[in-house]
C-alpha cells in the first residue's frame, strides 16, 4: 500500500492544528495593544461657564455647554464619579512669561462642584487638572477671555406708530397737536367776538 498520501494527510492536519493553536488566545494573557481599564473619573471634564457680569445671567450650574469665550467666569466639574477633588490650573496660552495664572482645588461631591467665579485679563488661557487615581490623558482645554465689549443686549428703541388701543399717537405728539388746536379755537372765537363788537359800535 504507498505510504505518499498518508504522509501527506498527516501532514495536513498537523499543519492545521498548529494554525488553530496560533490562532487561539492564551486565557490569562492581555493581548497586544489591549486598552488600559479606566479609572474612576477619568470621564470627568471640568467646563468653563460664564459668571454674572454686565447684565449677563449665569450659566445654570451643570450645564452641558462649554462656552470658549468668556468674561466673568467659573469652572462646572462633571461625571467625575467617586472622585472627592481635583486640582486646576490656568495658565496662558500660549505661554507668557509673567502670564496671568489661577489655580485652586475644587472639592466634589457624589462627583459635581463649581469654583466661586473667577477673573482673568483679556487674552487666550489652557485650563488643565489632576487628581489622585488618573489614568487618561488630555485633561485639558484651552478658552478666552474678552471683557473688552458688553455682551449685554440694550433694550429697542421705540419703532413706528404706538402699539394697537395705546390712544394713536404719544404723549408729546398729543400734547402737541391738542395745544395747536386750542390755539386755532382760540383765535376762532376771537375774531367772532371783534366781529360783533365792531357791529354793535356802529349800529349795524
Amino acid at each position: 500500500m504507498p505510504t505518499t498520501p498518508l504522509r501527506r494527510r498527516a501532514a495536513r492536519i498537523a499543519a492545521v492544528t498548529a494554525l488553530t493553536a496560533a490562532l487561539t488566545p492564551i486565557t490569562g494573557l492581555p493581548s497586544a495593544g489591549a486598552a488600559a481599564p479606566m479609572a474612576p473619573g477619568d470621564n470627568g471634564t471640568l467646563k468653563v461657564h460664564t459668571a454674572p457680569w454686565d447684565g449677563v445671567a449665569r450659566t445654570p450650574y451643570g450645564d452641558a455647554i462649554d462656552e470658549p469665550r468668556v468674561c466673568r467666569f467659573y469652572l462646572d466639574a462633571a461625571n467625575f464619579e467617586t472622585v472627592t477633588a481635583v486640582t486646576w490650573n490656568i495658565v496662558t496660552a500660549p505661554a507668557v512669561p509673567s502670564g496671568a495664572t489661577l489655580n485652586g482645588t475644587l472639592n466634589l461631591r457624589n462627583g459635581i462642584g463649581h469654583t466661586e467665579d473667577l477673573t482673568l485679563p483679556d487674552g487666550q488661557y489652557r485650563l488643565t487638572w489632576e487628581f489622585t487615581g488618573a489614568t487618561a490623558t488630555n485633561r485639558e482645554k484651552t478658552f478666552t477671555v474678552d471683557c473688552r465689549a458688553s455682551m449685554s443686549t440694550p433694550s429697542p428703541a421705540p419703532q413706528g406708530g404706538p402699539a394697537a388701543g395705546g390712544g394713536g399717537i404719544a404723549r408729546d405728539q398729543a400734547f402737541t397737536t391738542v395745544a395747536g388746536a386750542a390755539a386755532v379755537g382760540l383765535t376762532a372765537v376771537g375774531g367772532v367776538m371783534w366781529y360783533r363788537l365792531r357791529r354793535r359800535t356802529h349800529g349795524a
